[in-house]
């Protein structure tokens, strides 16, 4: 289910989602200089850590894995970054938004349960043991 094309398209609106909030965040807590560096930062700081810890045998990694890291541990990055977000969105003020971001967050780990498993399976970097 992980692979359907709608399930993707959520997760990756997801993804667009928190950066969206962590920038938000960035904004909305400080001013000055500060807000522009967190504004910009933190979303591209979250983007390069979620392009760059892999799991190689992902199939969303479409066979670039710049440091291959195990499936629980990317799974942790994950779980890390949507929590991050969701917190973003209800501690800058946007209740509403957290609660729905938490809430598709949660489904769509649920009806991507096959590969929540596989993640918790792959103990060596680029297989499924």
């Amino acid at each position: 289910m992980s692979q359907n094309p709608l399930n993707l398209a959520v997760r990756f609106a997801l993804e667009l989602a928190g950066l969206y909030a962590l920038g938000l965040w960035g904004w909305t807590q400080h001013t000055g200089i500060l807000r522009y560096l967190l504004a910009i930062g933190l979303p591209l700081m979250a983007a390069t850590l979620w392009g760059t810890f892999r799991v190689p045998a992902d199939s969303s990694a479409n066979g670039k894995t710049p440091v291959p890291v195990v499936g629980w541990l990317r799974l942790l990055l994950e779980v890390l970054f949507f929590t991050s977000a969701a917190w973003c969105f209800f501690n800058a003020g946007a209740v509403l938004a957290g609660y729905i971001f938490s809430g598709v967050a949660l489904v769509h780990y649920l009806i991507s349960y096959d590969r929540v498993l596989w993640l918790l399976k792959n103990r060596r970097e680029g297989t499924a043991s």
